[in-house]
């Protein structure tokens, strides 16, 4: 497996070796829907970037701009997940078991998974492993016993707080998108967009109703799982008014990057109607940074990532989203655009991580110099 480094990392930063562990069900890259799978390409790509040797564990199918090393193959059939993320660990600790890793072992393993963490005592390289979700969907169990080389850090304040009682947990460090990739349009059209992961605690029923009140047209995008729990909800709540009784809601199933950033950018507002404490906000982020106004309930760190009155409105229910949208002439573009640029920009993030990984590093490789 080779490394690949584009240029020189700044002068105060060695060149690192950092292997990224990606969730072991898609693949990684610029397409990616999930949340994980976004950042660690976004991540990667800039590390690479900065003049480091980055690889990716991820299935088949993964890009990356250093190297790939391919667990097993791409799959989305759910019930698989516990015998494919085996196969996945397996793959990877082989790997840093073997004579070519100890030729040229990497300096850190980012875990980007949410899995592969707990067997970090499997290897002596210091592991960072970024929490994504809500502090309710991990088990108290899970964090009993964390190796010794694991850390942990959070990608918002509002996350952290309810992590405060985890050990190893060391910071936080928001996520990061690639303000380049994404256009900056002033004049927007007159329709509502819901764009993420469909299922009931993002909210895309919601979304429906607010259409519904304003008479708006609703154009929705993201991705059907193929969890039953997904699938009975798209059915049930979704599929309904997708009929030639309603033509105002269309869904555009699995867009590509091109057409998710058309949307972002021409959408009179992003609706965030989210029923969960979301981490982070990507999707308000590549619509702010399009000069769109985001629309989101007060939950999580939405509050954190859109600037109530300034880049759009953070809202307590249904009849204050109503009212929002007809305010949504009312925020600048400009002001959106500049928010993300100074607070969200991709290279702020891997600056940031950076910075981690030579703390990490420097605190494992003390007290073998105090030793010398």
């Amino acid at each position: 497996m080779a490394y690949r480094s584009l240029r020189r990392p700044s002068d105060s930063v060695h060149p690192r070796r950092i292997l990224y562990v990606a969730y072991p069900l898609l693949p990684v890259s610029h397409e990616s829907c999930g949340g994980a799978e976004q950042m660690l390409s976004v991540l990667e790509d800039e590390m690479a970037r900065r003049g480091h040797y980055t690889s990716v564990a991820a299935c088949a199918g993964s890009q990356a701009r250093g190297s790939v090393m391919v667990t097993g193959a791409e799959t989305v059939e759910p019930d698989r997940f516990s015998t494919r993320n085996a196969e996945h660990h397996a793959r990877i600790l082989e790997f840093l078991n073997s004579p070519q890793h100890h030729a040229l072992p990497f300096d850190l393993i980012h875990d980007k998974s949410g899995s592969f963490w707990p067997r970090a005592a499997e290897s002596e390289i210091p592991v960072l492993a970024t929490l994504h979700l809500p502090r309710h969907f991990y088990s108290e169990e899970v964090f009993r016993k964390v190796p010794k080389n694991v850390m942990f850090n959070c990608v918002s304040a509002a996350q952290y707080r309810s992590f405060q009682n985890v050990l190893h947990v060391i910071g936080v460090i928001e996520n990061g998108i690639h303000v380049h990739r994404f256009p900056f349009i002033t004049e927007k059209q007159d329709y509502l967009l819901w764009l993420g992961r469909v299922c009931e605690e993002k909210g895309p029923h919601l979304a429906i109703e607010v259409a519904r009140r304003t008479g708006l047209p609703l154009v929705m995008a993201g991705q059907v799982y193929p969890f039953s729990y997904h699938q009975t909800f798209y059915n049930a709540k979704i599929r309904p008014h997708l009929a030639s009784l309603h033509p105002t809601i269309s869904f555009r199933e699995t867009p590509t990057f091109q057409t998710k950033a058309r949307l972002l950018s021409r959408a009179r507002a992003l609706l965030v109607p989210s029923l969960v404490n979301e981490t982070s906000s990507l999707v308000a982020m590549e619509a702010m940074v399009c000069g769109t106004p985001v629309i989101g309930f007060r939950r999580g760190a939405l509050p954190e990532v859109v600037i109530d009155r300034l880049t759009g409105f953070i809202v307590d229910d249904v009849d204050q989203m109503v009212e929002a949208v007809w305010n949504a002439d009312q925020i600048n573009a400009h002001a959106c655009r500049t928010h993300v640029e100074s607070n969200y920009s991709s290279t702020r993030m891997a600056a940031q991580y950076e910075e981690l990984y030579e703390r990490i590093l420097a605190s494992r490789e003390s007290p073998r110099t105090q030793a010398a």
